[in-house]
């Protein structure tokens, strides 16, 4: 019997970033990372592709790529976000891609996927052919092949969204068991009912569809996978690997086992759970009676032996089809709360999306040979801007454009992306309109909104869109409804070139800006300046050019920012006018500024800038912090001095109240938990904490109640075992030829490891380890073998190296091979 096993990963995260900057800002709940992407990249994408393999003792044998070893597919949107903000981890990703094709007769594990996790059979047809195309050709982009399998965004299919795939060359996709509706042998007439997920899951299908092309369909098993996503199954590797062998059947013939659950389980949802996977890997990998596969090279080996017909517009997570993207059918929803919004967002974003194609038809006929063509092939400019837009242009406009046409042409096209991008599936999935995912479809929205303003210079649309919007009922009692949602979190973010102007001209008073700056999607350059300091004061005055990178939209401005210290902001921005009068002005500006007379500059700033007034409230999220950390600074030391005295004034009576059991009043336990967090990051942020303070301070917050920062404090720490990870990389770069001598400087760096993993062993949260692990695992696996033999020659260095290592080694759970040296190696910790 030929059994075969494939677990497949569908990683992938909601869209988070700001349509305008084209960047992730800071997420508070993501704490203490910058953002979810950032987080859940630490907790599942990056150790995936280094998950510790360990031996009986719980040292680490081995670290493995486990994307080579599976089937899974990425995100496109999450992959580009990827790669700018974790190269390592997406590069790794790819190599993956490229290993598995070494281990699976030349066939690659990566699937792509529908562009950006659109519910295809609720998608217009122009647009799910888009979502196709521009799914395989981001795909062929990174991965540099061409796609074999597709995953459809929720497994959400029907016959028409297959036709598309095999139009374009797909040869199969994966789908929930209970999507499959019936099935017959090839060549035989008569078909059996399989509804209910009764399908056999170890085997492909053919569909045959009305075309005449055909697609082949893999159904997962449903139990494992349920056991893999909620059941706890990865809290072991071989109870893990003992549940995939359950499912093969006793059926003649190969069968395939293979398992499909959302990518995140293997470390973000299960802590760990990549070590769960590798270890079942390498169990399942070390047998004679199973074999690794992944779809591609399985289906290359067996093709389908039966047909099968799917169930029209079904999905995975949704019980009764399509319908949790479009009505209040009861999926999702929590006691109390109700999903009536789910249709009228579809509604009004449906009605939108029609407005906005019939704009775009008709301005777009005017400039392009055919637009929806031109749409399709735009996924080649936002792959490569700079490469690609010239040559883009050439095949698709009806004649050459100029400057402002060009301009108007990629306004229509950012206008359709954006169009796309507002029927993300995340939108409708969870309970309620306020949560993050319906507003960021919002956000597309209004973006698509300015997008068409600009390019047709026509504003008619937003008016029927927020009426529309009005008819969605929010569970949140902050909202009413869709529309006030929409005017309180999205249209306050609406940015301008004007906006972007305002920002870098009361940011480059805090920070030193460049001549030339990019703020996410904009370039400014600094045309002229002149600032001015009087105490705590600053005048800032000049002229910028912002430009769009996207749409190369762009204005020259004159600004005046003010800033009176602390958070006081005040900027006036306008469209830049001639010489003498911006002289003019400028004097104005200076002279009050130079006599102190800060009201007047303001005065000022309200007469000569007639539009808006900016301040730090209107500064992009990310730069709006930084400068309320620096103006917090002070604040935060003079309030920790103030809880430090009341502190150590009162310990002597905080220890006589601990002791009687009566606990601490409110305002001295909020001093002890001030005080002990702050000094624990201080000794947790070095590279040499002192272990008996560290003691000492847990040992207060236990005896006084004091709830400890765990997730910031772990984070601190984790951070500096990262640090002298660096170092030791950096002290050892360039082929480890310094592994020749051992100087001073090796003893004390390797001694910090030691004593940041003795911290390690004392504070009572999780600490992430993986940085010095995968050094020191490198450092063994390379050159424990050579430094052996040289310490058996007698060779001083290669002795000191060999002791020093492998007790960095064993502090850090890492396994040390066993060999013979010249001199005792001392191991314990």
């Amino acid at each position: 019997m030929e059994r075969f096993i494939c677990v497949h990963g569908h990683f992938y995260q909601p869209p988070r970033e700001n349509p305008w900057l084209e960047l992730v800002e800071q997420q508070d709940e993501a704490y203490p990372f910058h953002d979810w992407n950032e987080r859940i990249t630490s907790e599942c994408y990056d150790p995936n592709t280094r998950a510790r393999i360990l031996d009986r003792h719980g040292c680490i044998t081995q670290l493995v790529n486990n994307y080579a070893r599976i089937s899974f597919n990425i995100g496109p949107t999450l992959l580009s976000w990827m790669e700018e903000s974790s190269p390592a981890t997406y590069a790794a990703i790819l190599d993956a891609d490229a290993q598995s094709r070494r281990l699976f007769d030349g066939h690659g594990s990566a699937l792509a996927q529908v562009y950006n996790h659109a519910i295809m059979p609720l998608a217009h047809p122009q647009d799910a052919r888009t979502q196709v195309l521009w799914g395989i050709r981001d795909f062929a982009h990174r991965f540099g092949r061409e796609p074999e399998g597709m995953w459809l965004a929720e497994t959400a299919v029907d016959d028409a969204t297959l036709e598309l795939l095999a139009d374009q060359g797909i040869r199969f996709t994966v789908l929930s068991p209970y999507q499959a509706d019936r099935v017959r042998p090839r060549g035989q007439a008569h078909w059996t009912d399989v509804t209910g997920g009764r399908v056999d899951p170890t085997m492909p299908y053919l569909v045959t569809l009305a075309s005449g092309r055909t697609i082949s369909v893999f159904f997962y098993d449903g139990p494992i996978s349920q056991g893999v996503a909620f059941e706890g199954l990865l809290a072991d590797g071989r109870r893990f690997a003992d549940r995939l062998l359950s499912g093969f059947g006793h059926r003649d013939g190969p069968q395939l086992v293979n398992i499909a659950t959302d990518g995140e389980s293997y470390g973000h949802h299960h802590r760990h759970g990549e070590m769960a996977l590798a270890a079942a890997l390498e169990q399942l990998d070390a047998r004679d009676d199973v074999s690794l596969t992944n779809y591609a090279a399985h289906l290359e080996r067996f093709p389908p032996t039966h047909e099968v017909e799917v169930v029209q517009r079904s999905s995975w997570s949704c019980a009764h089809g399509v319908e949790r993207w479009r009505s209040d059918c009861g999926c999702g929803v929590g006691p109390g709360m109700h999903t009536r919004w789910r249709a009228p967002l579809r509604v009004a974003l449906d009605d939108l999306r029609a407005s906005l194609s019939e704009r775009y038809e008709d301005l777009g006929g005017e400039l392009f040979v055919d637009p929806w063509a031109a749409r399709d092939d735009y996924i080649e400019v936002l792959l490569d801007r700079d490469g690609r837009l010239e040559s883009f242009l050439e095949r698709h406009v009806v004649v050459p454009l100029d400057h402002g046409r060009t301009i108007q042409a990629l306004q229509l096209l950012e206008l359709q992306r954006h169009a796309l991008l507002m029927y993300t599936s995340c939108g409708w999935f969870f309970e309620d309109l306020a949560r993050p995912e319906p507003i960021q479809v919002l956000r597309y929205a209004a973006r698509a909104l300015q997008l068409a303003r600009n390019a047709t210079g026509r504003d008619d649309l937003e008016t029927r869109f927020l009426d529309l919007l009005a008819r969605a009922e929010s569970n949140d009692p902050r909202y009413s409804d869709a529309r006030a949602i929409y005017e309180r979190e999205v249209r306050p973010e609406v940015t301008g070139l004007e906006h972007v102007a305002a920002h870098f001209a009361i940011a480059r008073l805090s920070q030193p800006y460049g001549e030339v700056e990019r703020i996410g999607a904009y370039e400014v350059v600094q045309e002229d300046e002149v600032r001015s300091r009087a105490g705590r004061a600053q005048l800032g005055t000049g002229r910028i050019t912002v430009r769009s990178v996207v749409t190369q939209l762009e204005s020259r401005f004159e600004y005046a920012a003010l800033h009176l210290g602390d958070h006081s902001f005040v900027c006036g921005v306008r469209i830049r006018g001639d010489d003498a009068t911006y002289a003019e002005l400028m004097a104005i500006f200076e002279g009050h500024f130079q006599t102190a007379d800060f009201p007047a500059v303001i005065r000022a700033i309200d007469h000569h800038f007639e539009a808006e007034a900016f301040s730090l409230r209107d500064l992009f999220r990310d730069e709006q912090r930084r400068i309320l950390d620096r103006v917090l600074q002070t604040t935060m030391e003079e309030v920790e001095a103030s809880y430090r005295s009341i502190y150590r004034g009162r310990v002597p009576l905080m220890h006589y109240l601990s002791e009687l059991g009566t606990g601490l009043p409110a305002p001295l336990r909020s001093a002890a938990e001030v005080v002990i967090n702050a000094e624990l990051a201080s000794q947790l942020g070095t590279s040499g904490p002192d272990p008996s303070r560290v003691a000492a301070l847990l040992e207060e917050a236990e005896r006084f109640g004091v709830d400890l920062d765990t997730e910031g404090l772990g984070h601190t720490l984790s951070t500096s075992i990262a640090r002298i990870a660096a170092r030791i990389s950096k002290m050892l770069a360039g082929g480890y030829e310094p592994l020749t001598t051992f100087e001073p400087r090796h003893a004390g760096t390797l001694q910090r490891v030691r004593d940041l993993i003795e911290v390690v062993d004392l504070v009572p949260f999780e600490v992430d380890l993986t940085s010095g692990q995968d050094v020191m695992w490198r450092l063994i696996t390379e050159h424990h073998g050579s430094l052996a033999r040289r310490a058996r020659g007698g060779d001083a260095a290669a002795i000191r190296w060999l002791e020093e290592l492998t007790r960095a080694a064993v502090a850090l759970d890492v396994a040390v091979p066993v060999a013979p040296a010249a001199a005792p190696v001392e191991v314990a910790r």
